[in-house]
């Protein structure tokens, strides 16, 4: 049960990355009345339909994103007899964003 609360979390907080619609307002204030049927908003139909976000990055489901976020690494390395040290590597775009709206920070 918690796993599904942390992901219904995440998906809100990274709504402006992934198909989802994230103007509710904009798409509450296109109904006529609250019986009925729900419309998307302008913003969410213009990212479906271009595959971009509003600042030009590619849209993703939420698998998708996760999956680019898996690819962020961590090693730890040792030269020679020296103490071992850390390496991250560095975000991508859509990562960097990804952590942003998540209210994240990425160490690099």
């Amino acid at each position: 049960m918690l796993a599904y609360y942390v992901t219904w979390h995440m998906q809100q907080a990274l709504a402006p990355m992934l198909f989802a619609d994230h103007d509710k307002q904009a798409a509450d204030a296109q109904r006529t009345s609250p019986v009925a049927a729900a419309r998307v908003s302008p913003a969410a139909r213009a990212k479906a339909a271009t595959k971009r976000t509003a600042d030009g990055q590619p849209v993703h489901s939420f698998a998708t994103l996760l999956a680019d976020l898996a690819n962020l690494t961590r090693n730890t390395v040792r030269f020679g007899d020296a103490l071992p040290v850390t390496v991250l590597s560095r975000p991508t775009p859509v990562q960097r964003r990804a952590f942003q709206l998540l209210g994240l920070k990425h160490d690099t």
